[in-house]
């Protein structure tokens, strides 16, 4: 496969479909609306002729390029986190966007499944037919998928090889793209996303696990009242129904999923705001505040990125199944059983109960049972060809990062040849929201330096 993905961008001669529908000019920026027509399949041989779907791309330009010189700024392409996920949408360019901005045209995809990129959710997956047909439809989009989709699109701008900036998923999928499409980079760089290479989902949530208990311990050093307020919320929520907007119960395990406010430095200490207006006073008895329920159903309903709690594990998934990794790695953590006596604040695993609780993806259980007993997953990445690799690569590996354990990180930064890894502290997953400014730049001059 490592060969073939250059060739089935174009493997009849042709580029895929492309069309621009709109161009907007506001707050200092230029956009333009891309629309690619990409083969569902890019690996079978009948790729090029078989069924197709829509990708979209959104392109952003700064104004203080003039169109015509704008025109001759290389590529950058972002690819988000994830799973799931669609492109950010861009109020202003700020932040990492600025920087990129002033060599750059960016493009923020949508990746397939997401945004504007024939969506997936649990109305539009019935359409594909049964429970093992839409399953079989989803093992199109994972990472390799993906990378084949930026390369039919960099074939049809007519770019060079590009460069691209992979933050969290959006890392794992970079490390595909050095892996089966390297003659498309010029450069590639990563924040929080260096995926481990080989071995089984388990190793991945046991190191993650670690590191969420220790950063449940840290908040509570910094707000010792909470751990008393998340206990009691607990055993609240196992003594009185609450019920959510969208009329799924707020279960002591969906609560637990606010820990997700703990993998950032930007957002942790919203977790603290969240918790100080839990409870109300009522004629029954203290309950739970609206506004806390509305805030926490957010959170945990995946009504907006169902493809997150369906494909996520699947990011693991090499020539076996994963089987809920998740949930049985679980067992041997008991502090973060939903029946624990203090239990802890949970990480971004998927657990099966998702499929059970959310009404969102209620209608997508038996896609998911399938997915995560699914045994054939091909290969995400090739390593005899990333320990050859001459693209230079720069990555941001975060020293005590909740979802993307560091030692992982390292392991895998050691057998991609030539990759630079700056190691921080500083920030957590979130960094690039944090002072992305900074660590863009930073990493595309560690990435530069290396042509030197």
């Amino acid at each position: 496969m490592g060969a073939s993905l250059l060739e089935t961008a174009s493997s009849d001669g042709r580029k895929v479909p492309h069309s621009v529908r709109a161009r907007h000019t506001y707050r200092g920026m230029r956009t333009a609306e891309h629309y690619f027509q990409v083969p569902l399949d890019h690996f079978s041989e009948s790729g090029r002729r078989g069924e197709t779907i829509t990708v979209f791309a959104r392109e952003y330009v700064s104004t203080e390029h003039s169109e015509e010189a704008a025109a001759g700024l290389p590529w950058l392409l972002f690819l988000q986190g994830g799973p799931g996920g669609r492109g950010n949408r861009f109020p202003s360019l700020g932040g990492w966007s600025k920087a990129a901005a002033k060599d750059f045209r960016i493009l923020m995809l949508d990746q397939r499944g997401t945004g504007l990129s024939s969506p997936v959710d649990r109305n539009t997956l019935p359409l594909r037919g049964t429970a093992a047909e839409q399953a079989d439809y989803l093992k199109h989009f994972r990472a390799d998928s993906i990378v084949a989709d930026a390369e039919a699109i960099r074939t049809a701008l007519d770019s060079a090889p590009w460069t691209i900036y992979g933050q969290s998923y959006g890392g794992f999928c970079a490390l595909s793209y050095l892996s089966f499409a390297p003659e498309g980079l010029r450069e590639a760089l990563v924040t929080g996303g260096l995926a481990p290479l080989g071995g089984s989902a388990d190793r991945v949530y046991r190191a993650t696990f670690q590191r969420v208990a220790a950063r449940n311990a840290e908040y509570f050093d910094w707000y010792p009242e909470d751990r008393a307020a998340i206990t009691r919320i607990a055993r609240h929520l196992r003594e009185t129904e609450e019920v959510l907007a969208d009329g799924g119960r707020l279960t002591v395990e969906r609560f637990q999923m606010v820990g997700s406010f703990l993998g950032g430095n930007t957002r942790v200490d919203a977790l603290h705001h969240l918790l100080e207006d839990a409870f109300v006073a009522t004629p029954g008895g203290d309950r739970l505040s609206d506004a806390f329920l509305e805030q926490v159903r957010g959170l945990v309903s995946r009504a907006a990125n169902p493809l997150y709690a369906l494909m996520h594990e699947s990011i693991y998934a090499q020539n076996g199944a994963t089987n809920w990794a998740a949930w049985r790695v679980l067992e041997e953590f008991p502090e973060f059983r939903p029946d624990a006596g203090e239990p802890l604040l949970t990480g971004e695993m998927v657990y099966p109960w998702y499929f059970e609780q959310d009404p969102a993806l209620r209608p997508l259980q038996e896609v998911a049972r399938l997915l995560a007993e699914k045994d054939d997953w091909a290969p995400l990445y090739d390593p005899e060809r990333l320990a050859l690799n001459t693209v230079p690569v720069a990555a941001a590996v975060y020293t005590d990062d909740i979802y993307v354990d560091r030692e992982l990180s390292l392991e895998t930064a050691a057998a991609v040849r030539g990759l630079q890894v700056w190691e921080s502290g500083e920030f957590h997953h979130d960094g690039i929201a944090d002072d992305g400014e900074a660590i863009f730049g930073r990493l595309l001059g560690m990435a530069r330096s290396a042509r030197r």
